[in-house]
């Protein structure tokens, strides 16, 4: 079956994208204006439509070599160049110092997609290397940078808010986008069929909070965030080790690592079903250097017993 689409339904991805990178210049806008709020909501905002784009345009079958340098230019101010002015708007009076972390936060997010456009022609990668970012994506790291200022509009002045703290985040949050992490990719999980049901009230949970506490929202969002780096980095190692687990689903992958563990710590593996004591002794085997000793018949059994009485002594 060919799939046909129009003019228009291919307009429909680079429209998503070019609104979200007036999503994000205009959080540059509300920041000049003292409107702090909206300037994160509109990081948020650019953020869940660069989510979008790409997948509308796969859905669609509405992909383009345009598309994806316009994605890569949009990522590039909205969660680059917009939360460095906003956070430099937002420490006024800001020295020099401040100037130049925002300038290497705005240039690592650059550095970060040339490598991103440039690792999705590689072909040598291996199959797993789909589940995982190298480092931070873009989305994350603009909403990471802007942690303190999320703390500052929850709890007001404190630590969080301090220049040098702000200064040293912003630096520390650039490094996380040049790295070579590993981060996972929500773009490959699926979810079965059980899961569809809870996940829809965990989504329905989660639009709560952010209606009522938005703020705790986005800061829970973001230490829970950074709490899985270390998972995944030994995700990723795991893999790297198993190449026997790279094509399979993840049920089988979580048999192999508890297979694997449990070998490596000399466990037996749990007894699908349960057995009875006499039928246990009767299929055990003999330890290392155990005598086997034969069942003896209920009349051998009886007549020693009368042989203990005779003598008049009693069995120990």
């Amino acid at each position: 079956m060919v799939r046909v689409t129009t003019p228009g339904v291919r307009l429909l991805p680079n429209a998503i994208t070019v609104l979200a990178l007036c999503a994000g210049l205009s959080a540059v806008q509300f920041a000049l204006t003292k409107n702090y709020a909206m300037a994160i909501a509109s990081i948020g905002i650019a953020a869940v439509l660069d989510s979008l784009d790409g997948r509308i345009a796969r859905l669609l079958d509405a992909t383009s070599k345009m598309g994806a340098e316009l994605d890569s230019l949009s990522d590039g101010i909205s969660f680059g160049v917009a939360p460095a002015l906003v956070i430099y708007v937002w420490q006024t009076g800001a020295d020099r110092i401040g100037w130049v972390a925002s300038l290497i936060f705005a240039v690592c997010m650059i550095l970060r997609l040339a490598r991103f456009n440039t690792l999705l022609d590689d072909t040598e990668q291996p199959p797993y290397a789909s589940e995982f970012f190298v480092g931070v994506p873009a989305p994350a790291g603009g909403l990471l940078a802007m942690l303190p200022l999320v703390a500052y509009l929850q709890w007001g002045e404190g630590w969080w808010s301090s220049q040098y703290v702000v200064w040293a985040w912003t630096v520390a949050i650039a490094a996380l986008l040049i790295s070579r992490i590993p981060t996972l990719s929500l773009k490959t999980v699926k979810a079965p069929a059980k899961a569809i049901a809870p996940l829809l009230i965990g989504v329905a949970l989660l639009a709560a909070a952010i209606i009522q506490f938005p703020l705790v929202a986005l800061i829970v969002a973001m230490v829970l965030y950074l709490a899985h780096i270390p998972y995944s980095v030994y995700r990723h190692r795991w893999l790297a080790a198993h190449p026997e687990a790279w094509t399979v689903p993840p049920r089988e992958r979580r048999a192999i690592r508890r297979a694997r563990s449990t070998r490596r710590l000399g466990l037996r593996p749990p007894l699908r079903r349960r057995v009875a004591g006499a039928a246990m002794r009767a299929v055990r085997l003999p330890r290392t250097g155990e005598t086997v000793r034969t069942p003896r018949s209920p009349s051998e059994n009886g007549q020693r017993r009368r042989s203990w009485r005779q003598i008049g002594l009693r069995r120990k």
